[in-house]
């Protein structure tokens, strides 16, 4: 039974000249890092040109490659500094579109992990309540996503969609890991207060 290597051992190989390495890290990691980049990013005009310009980035300093991290950490680094090197251009937002605006959020709808249950249950007409309860939920979890602040969005993020160990998270934000664990300990008790109140108004109109 063979074992799949590493994601650091393909991407030495990429530094190598291997582009088959770089095709599987590709398959491994696209989807994660479009994710991360759709929740990071404050335009979704920006989602595309970051993981795009990520993928370059990655590519351009392959040479200088050095397992340190975690592969994922440092491509998820490289897109990170893209994404801030946008935001200190001249032509960056208005300070009121920064972290507010949820036109975003339609746009993570179509990839998150668990989008294909409600669409799933859409194919089906005899689960058409089904299927828009679940994205009620869905769309209820991800406005509520949408207002915790930057940090503690971030950390949330990292963990449950790019599943992401504290570690992880601490190497990319540079940040202990015990501030990672706060963060996360006050993202989900915002969750739970924000999907509690909204759970009651619902049962309230019903």
């Amino acid at each position: 039974m063979s074992i799949e290597p590493t994601d650091e051992t393909l991407m030495l190989r990429y530094r190598d000249g291997d582009l088959g390495a770089f095709q599987e890290l590709y398959r491994r990691h696209s989807g994660g890092l479009y994710r991360f980049v759709a929740w990071r990013s404050p335009r979704r005009d920006w989602v595309d040109e970051i993981a795009q310009d990520s993928w370059i980035g990655l590519h351009q300093a392959r040479a200088r490659y050095q397992p340190q991290a975690s592969f994922r950490t440092y491509l998820y680094q490289i897109a990170r500094n893209r994404l801030i090197d946008l935001q200190r251009q001249p032509q960056a937002l208005l300070a009121s579109e920064l972290g507010a605006d949820r036109d975003g959020a339609p746009l993570f709808d179509q990839l998150a992990d668990g989008a294909h249950a409600a669409s799933h249950a859409d194919a089906r007409h005899s689960n058409q309540e089904q299927a828009l309860d679940a994205r009620q939920r869905q769309a209820g979890l991800h406005a509520a996503i949408y207002t915790l602040p930057v940090e503690q969005k971030e950390a949330l993020v990292l963990q449950q969609f790019s599943g992401m160990s504290l570690e992880e998270i601490a190497a990319l934000v540079d940040a202990p890991v015990e501030t990672v664990k706060s963060r996360l300990r006050y993202a989900m008790r915002k969750l739970r207060e924000q999907l509690s109140t909204g759970l009651a108004a619902q049962g309230e109109q019903a």
